[in-house]
């Protein structure tokens, strides 16, 4: 098996329905234009408030893609 070297970046997706939505939302963004995609990890997670209920989440993922 050859060694990778690997690339990082940092988006925020976010959602009014849920933590994992946002993170969907951030990895299909991604997907557009970002090859060969192997790992993500949860850097923050936070909401947006309106009327003291949460409006929507928002999340930071690092998305990790293997150079070519």
């Amino acid at each position: 098996m050859p060694n990778h070297v690997y690339k990082s970046i940092e988006l925020t997706g976010s959602s009014q329905t849920s933590i994992e939505d946002a993170i969907r939302t951030a990895l299909d963004r991604a997907a557009k234009t970002i090859r060969n995609m192997r790992w993500f990890e949860v850097i923050e997670t936070r909401g947006y408030m309106e009327d003291n209920k949460v409006a929507y989440w928002q999340v930071t993922v690092k998305i990790g893609f293997t150079v070519e």
